[in-house]
């Protein structure tokens, strides 16, 4: 007989995870409390403008296909992307334009002419970005650390063998200061940090393995958005059987014996064998798990950046911009100084700009543009957001015109925004931190929450707040990281 698995939370983890434990045979049933899947992967639709509202980079396309392959289906008949030029186009204020060509020649020809690096410094970087990723990937990205077991493996070995190559005890701002002496160049492979919402100045050099992510393997872009890859994955998911239920938040998982037994949702006790939680794991322990001993090392160590987003409908097209623009801060250190220790926003924030419309062609009225104008925030704790919101937008707007000589303001058609608060209320992060845990300590991996607990039998955890982190690609490796948990049940 099938084994009931349950996944609450339908992000892009929660359904990966329903995705792969269908194809193994399972009875799967996904719990959300919105009215759609996605989670922080979600889209805004108003006065004719279509915005992705979360996350707008995407990197490792082959993590999303292989959902597909598993289930032996074409992963072109669902889901379509293709290859950037440029993954980002970056503003600095003394006049300096960067465009990041994907191929690594005209990339480092591009800092050469602007910042006067050696072409082969750049190169070498993004080489030693690579053999950080092949000492790490395997180990950090695809498997728990959490295991004992794991540490017999081969990758494991060669990771501890090549611990001295990994940058653990220096921080990536101090590594990229050494490596490159343009203030503008460090800045810019700095900004890495952000990708789960940490401070360069605080955490390890061996986070520049991201760069290999977007320049080594590739920058990427879905034809129809970023929201299509849900909306190909929720196909995926009920073409598997696995049946969904929104609007349905659950209260409450059930423990008996150490064990899983099922959820309490909406006053009705349901039995399943197995529970995936694709919940942050503040949240889940705080309302979904009340009884068990809260781990508190998840609120006494730093969390990661938030963020204020705009969403702007525009009413012209301006083709000095791309698809993915940076338009940085004359002061990184300030910038991080207010976000982690001040708990505020500085008046001269890092901007970044992203018009998905640039590919997407339906997702702006012709003419137009949509515009999802980002700048980092810190967690909520209780600051005045309309204020800093108030102060905010005058400072971005002002940034805009400053840097591109465009007066945004009088272009603005809709607006609709987002902060620390309403990021918490819409997709139940708590603090609105987007990643969980920030990684400002050479520790950090080992602080995330574990995929799997050893006193709770059948009970998993996936999704940004876990192991291996936030963002699409890690989000997919935790429910790739469950999945070797569960046998085939066929």
């Amino acid at each position: 007989m099938k084994q009931k698995t349950a996944v609450i939370g339908s992000g892009v983890a929660g359904i990966a995870s329903a995705i792969r434990l269908a194809a193994k045979g399972y009875e799967v049933s996904v719990f959300e409390k919105n009215a759609e899947p996605g989670g922080k992967l979600a889209q805004l639709k108003t006065g004719g403008f279509r915005f992705d509202k979360g996350p707008s980079l995407f990197t490792l396309p082959e993590m999303v296909e292989e959902l597909f392959l598993l289930c032996n289906k074409k992963p072109e008949n669902y889901f379509s992307y293709r290859a950037l030029e440029s993954s980002c186009k970056y503003f600095f204020e003394d006049g300096t334009i960067i465009n990041a060509w994907q191929k690594t020649d005209d990339f480092a020809n591009e800092i050469a002419q602007s910042c006067g690096i050696a072409p082969s410094r750049v190169a070498d970087f993004l080489s030693k970005s690579k053999r950080l990723y092949e000492i790490t990937g395997e180990v950090f990205l695809f498997n728990s650390i959490h295991k004992i077991s794991n540490f017999r493996l081969p990758a494991y070995r060669k990771a501890l063998f090549h611990l001295h190559e990994l940058d653990v005890f220096t921080t990536m701002h101090r590594k990229n200061k050494k490596w490159f002496k343009d203030p503008r160049v460090v800045q810019l492979f700095d900004r890495y940090a952000t990708y789960n919402g940490s401070n360069p100045y605080k955490t390890p050099a061996t986070l520049n393995v991201i760069p290999h992510l977007e320049h080594n393997i590739g920058a990427f872009f879905p034809n129809k958005g970023m929201y299509h890859i849900v909306e190909s994955l929720y196909e995926l998911a009920k073409e598997m059987g696995v049946r969904f239920f929104f609007n349905r938040p659950v209260d409450k998982i059930l423990i008996k014996d150490k064990k899983v037994s099922g959820i309490l949702t909406e006053g009705e006790i349901i039995h399943f064998d197995h529970v995936v939680s694709d919940v942050d794991v503040v949240m889940l322990y705080k309302h979904l798990l009340p009884d068990l001993p809260f781990p508190k090392k998840q609120l006494s160590l730093e969390r990661s950046s938030s963020a204020m987003i705009f969403y702007w409908g525009i009413d012209r097209q301006f083709d000095d911009l791309g698809l993915h623009n940076i338009l940085f801060s004359h002061d990184y250190k300030s910038e991080f100084e207010f976000l982690f220790n001040r708990k505020s926003i500085s008046d001269d924030p890092t901007v970044y700009i992203f018009i998905s419309s640039k590919v997407v062609q339906g997702d702006a009225p012709p003419g137009k543009e949509n515009w999802y104008v980002m700048i980092n925030a810190p967690e909520n704790i209780g600051q005045d957001w309309n204020d800093l919101v108030k102060k905010a937008r005058q400072n971005i707007i002002n940034k805009i015109k400053r840097i591109t000589g465009i007066d945004i303001n009088n272009h603005i058609l809709t607006e609709h925004i987002a902060d620390p608060v309403t990021i918490e209320q819409e997709t139940a992060s708590y603090n609105g931190s987007l990643y969980g845990l920030s990684s400002n300590n050479m520790f950090a991996a080992f602080y995330r929450h574990p995929n799997s607990k050893k006193s709770i039998k059948n009970l998993y955890f996936t999704g940004g707040s876990v192991h291996p982190g936030g963002g699409i690609p890690l989000a997919l490796a935790s429910a790739k990281i469950i999945d070797r948990e569960f046998p085939v049940n066929k």
